[in-house]
């Protein structure tokens, strides 16, 4: 049954109107960076500008020190980008194509979802860090979009199948603001490191995912016979293998991607073994728990959660040996969940997740968060050496005219923060994330239930149908007519042999066949 507003072009319309908007908000603000200007005589071998900064990991008060990026910064930073593109296009994308009747709307509307997301949180992040009237866009300021693009796919997971194309799209514009503004301000009043976006990206798409869809509960998600049109097939799962595949594949990428120094590589091999470890564990759990065979729903999901459990500490001295507990780990926790979990908060607490992101990036990102305040509370001068106060930074000395690092007794720097203080603050960015994520998810949900956006009736859920123009079907019967039409009145000899001579092929769904 199609959708009643299918037919309505109100959709169209409040998409154009987004686009002419964002180009002329690019063409009033957006500017490229240096890097990317003709030379003209100027030097462009160093920036003071960090990838860090595009995440907001330094402050914009211009204390810190200048990173010195080659003379193409794209050489370094187009591989990560690259891998994280295809992250969210074809990972994200066909992970999602599970669904029996949904694989055009998982890819679709997950293709359109993240290119209208790379435009507008570029320009929301350039309105955070604005310098004069207008922003600058180098090779960075993409791959931060991107992970914005990350967030709003899990989300879209925790919602797959429940809302229209208008819906998607108000829940998407209203997310990428809120979350940009609580990393902003976690970042930049808290202080905190999450560099492969544990905390900013997986748990707040998460629980904002998860909070909408309670406002969303309907009735019919969970009833038992309509659950048909949602169970896989082989040839469903298979598709999804695909994303859990690319997404597995370039997760260190993903990770690592902003990170500096020898911090990029030390976040490689983290998430490399860890999501090695989560991979080997999540089949011992699923042999475990489903009668000594593999679920590929544990499959599919499950053995992605290390790369989550990780992304907080990814660059942060754990140890090969450190990397590989925390993915096993990352892997029980998320099979437990999908497991035990799921159950509980679709009959007890309504609260309905279609592709069970709790379980791949809520409960997995909280598990990192814990992690980075043991990670961050135990670490030294003397394990970390210089790069200590990369993580720490440097006290300035705020009497001297021009801001200097203050120095101890014995000639050292003294750090901006302590290693418990950076503990407290990852957690008390944890807390503000989750209540950020909740609270405005809650809010969201509200809103796109208005019947001015099209939700969908109830026969069209989980169905491509009520948003794509689908082939239509031909049936056996027709098939073997028309075949046995082209045999009567072909030409080539060896082709009509080829046919078979009785008119009418057998049902392939005759049991005897």
């Amino acid at each position: 049954m199609a959708h009643d507003s299918a037919g309505n072009r109100k959709f169209a319309i409040v998409l154009s109107v987004f686009q002419v908007i964002f180009i002329i908000l690019f063409g009033i603000f957006g500017r490229y960076h240096d890097d990317a200007l003709p030379r003209s005589g100027l030097s462009h071998q160093t920036t003071t500008l960090s990838p860090q900064e595009h995440r907001g990991r330094r402050s914009a008060d211009g204390d810190s020190e200048a990173y010195t990026w080659p003379k193409y910064a794209i050489q370094d930073y187009y591989p990560m980008f690259q891998d994280v593109h295809v992250m969210m296009f074809i990972g994200f994308g066909y992970l999602m194509t599970f669904l029996r009747k949904y694989g055009y709307s998982s890819l679709g509307i997950n293709f359109l979802l993240a290119a209208f997301v790379i435009q507008w949180a570029t320009l929301m992040r350039g309105f955070l860090h604005m310098e004069g009237m207008s922003f600058k866009i180098d090779l960075t300021t993409l791959l931060t979009s991107d992970f914005t693009v990350a967030a709003i796919l899990i989300t879209f997971g925790a919602v797959l199948g429940k809302l229209s194309p208008l819906q998607y799209l108000i829940m998407a514009l209203i997310e990428v603001a809120v979350s940009l503004g609580n990393e902003y301000i976690c970042v930049h009043y808290l202080k905190t490191r999450d560099i492969g976006g544990s905390i900013f990206v997986h748990i707040f798409g998460a629980y904002f995912g998860l909070a909408v869809s309670r406002m969303l509960y309907r009735w019919e998600y969970s009833v038992t016979d309509f659950n048909t049109l949602k169970f896989t097939t082989k040839t469903t799962d298979l598709f999804s293998m695909i994303g859990t595949i690319f997404l597995w594949m370039y997760w260190p990428s993903f990770n690592s991607a902003v990170a500096e120094k020898e911090f990029q590589q030390r976040a490689v091999i983290n998430t490399y073994f860890a999501m090695a470890s989560c991979c080997v564990v999540t089949f011992i759990c699923s042999h475990l728990f489903h009668h000594n065979k593999f679920s590929m729903e544990l499959v599919q999901n499950a053995t992605l959660a290390g790369g989550v459990a990780l992304g907080a500490t990814a660059d942060m001295i754990v140890q090969p040996y450190g990397a590989l507990i925390i993915g096993a780990g990352a892997g029980i926790l998320s099979c437990v969940g999908f497991h035990y979990i799921n159950p509980i908060l679709e009959n007890k607490l309504k609260v309905h997740d279609t592709c069970g992101v709790n379980n791949l990036h809520g409960m997995p990102g909280i598990l990192a968060a814990l992690i980075s305040g043991v990670v961050f509370a135990t670490a030294t001068p003397a394990l970390y050496g210089d790069s200590f106060y990369d993580i720490y930074g440097k006290q300035m000395d705020t009497n001297a005219i021009q801001k200097t690092p203050l120095l101890d007794s014995s000639g050292k720097f003294v750090p901006e923060r302590t290693p418990m203080q950076q503990a407290g603050l990852q957690m008390a960015a944890l807390g503000a994330t989750l209540g950020m994520a909740i609270v405005s998810g809650i809010i969201t949900g509200l809103i796109i239930r208005m019947k001015i956006w099209d939700p969908l009736p109830g026969p069209a859920l989980f169905d491509d149908a009520a948003n794509f123009a689908l082939p239509d079907p031909v049936p056996w019967e027709q098939e073997s007519d028309i075949r046995h039409r082209l045999r009567t009145i072909g030409r080539d000899d060896e082709i009509a042999a080829a046919i078979p001579l009785t008119k009418g092929f057998p049902n392939p769904r005759d049991e005897r066949v």
